[in-house]
């Protein structure tokens, strides 16, 4: 059984960090271990938490700031905001549905990944939310960076950088993040029908409207006994009529379109954000495609040729949730030859095991970028202790 580091402070999380880089002893990072299937396989003997690291630091709800220590959980951070009519504007996925995990998310996680949902095509990814961190690096080393307000910076942004390092260059001990008031009502317009090209086109008039479409997705037939288009409003409830019924003209030449509000429509979005819609069967392996989403069509369609598939779309067709078969490669072969040339990318979000640590789990990357990723790695992380290997063999 791997050994548990559980600091209860940053002092402690650094001397923890510190012993492990004069021993050479490779940690595995987590906060509550709810994406600890995500990446390769971690060949470790400890793993250290940051679930002993918990509570707000600070919240000034009329700056829209907050900050929490890395293992406050999702939901203290969520329901503080809430007392006061904020949110997290970027809407960050919750993993547990998808991979069968227990235990409560942590904003640090959330930061660590770079955790972002359907909202991310209006209010921006995880990243561009965060605006400070503190963390310990492979040396044991405090590291502040960031703070209040946004900025602009010279040379390399530190805060951008830790977002989505999934732990591999430094341990977080605290995060702060800007907010935004939280939507007073939802509406949804539904389109019925659509193949997935003509979806993406229907999608692309809403989002380029004036009336401030805030999510679209698409669920295709056999997700749905009929496809199902989805366009999100968002905003005071005296708004909604009236944009919504504008949408819905704007919107005529693709069919009929029913509205869906309040509780229904806000469930309809949690299940798109947290991809619910292809958590089963649970030995399916599920892929995460970034496209362009002129493209992204195209791309499925390539992909069905090769593989039995089930997916849906979100951003706008941006986002291909995709589910198949986990045998061989879990399909990586024809998924990203489908992707060849696109300027696309997938990433591997849950698989076995065996098949995480035989294929690449995030896009393999380019010759001149692997390089750079690995000199910044031995920047931060020189003994490599810090989750090695989650993301790419060596690193």
């Amino acid at each position: 059984m791997t050994d548990l580091l559980q600091p209860r402070d940053e002092a402690e999380l650094a001397e923890a960090v510190r012993s492990a880089f004069a021993g050479k002893t490779p940690l595995a990072v987590e906060g509550a271990g709810t994406k600890a299937g995500i990446g390769r396989p971690l060949q470790t003997e400890r793993t250290l938490t940051a679930k002993g690291l918990t509570g707000v630091t600070l919240y000034e709800p009329s700056e829209m700031v907050i900050g929490a220590r890395a293992g406050t959980p999702l939901r203290e951070i969520e329901a503080t905001l809430a007392e006061k009519g904020q949110a997290l504007t970027f809407e960050p996925v919750d993993y547990r549905g998808l991979l069968g995990t227990a235990g409560e998310p942590t904003i640090g996680g959330v930061a660590a990944a770079n955790n972002s949902g359907p909202r991310r095509i209006m209010a921006g990814a995880c990243r561009d939310s965060l605006i400070g961190v503190r963390f310990v690096n492979g040396r044991g080393e405090v590291v502040k960076t960031g703070g209040r307000v946004m900025k602009n910076v010279t040379g390399l942004d530190l805060v951008k950088l830790m977002a989505g390092s999934w732990g591999t260059l430094g341990v977080m001990s605290e995060v702060i993040f800007k907010v935004l008031p939280a939507p007073a009502h939802t509406v949804t317009v539904v389109l019925h029908g659509l193949d997935d090209a003509r979806a993406v086109e229907a999608m692309a008039a809403g989002l380029g409207s004036p009336f401030e479409v805030n999510g679209a997705a698409h669920l295709p037939a056999g997700l749905e006994r009929v496809s199902k288009t989805l366009l999100r409003l968002e905003g005071f409830p005296e708004s909604m009529a009236y944009r919504a019924a504008e949408l819905r003209k704007l919107l005529k030449g693709f069919g009929g379109a029913d509205v869906v509000e309040g509780d229904p429509a806000t469930s309809l979005w949690r299940q798109v954000r947290d991809a619910t819609f292809i958590a089963e069967p649970r030995d399916a392996a599920v892929w995460r495609i970034s496209i362009a989403p002129s493209k992204a069509a195209a791309a499925v369609a390539a992909i069905r040729r090769a593989l039995p598939v089930r997916c849906f779309y979100d951003w706008g067709g941006g986002l291909v949730w995709l589910a198949t078969t986990p045998a061989g490669d879990a399909g990586s072969g024809p998924i990203r030859a489908a992707l060849a040339g696109t300027g696309g990318h997938a990433t591997l979000i849950r698989a076995p095991a065996e098949v995480r640590a035989s294929v690449p789990v995030f896009e393999p990357q380019p010759a001149a970028i692997a390089a750079l990723s690995a000199g910044i790695k031995a920047s931060f992380d020189p003994a490599g202790i810090l989750n090695p290997g989650r993301m790419a063999a060596g690193l």
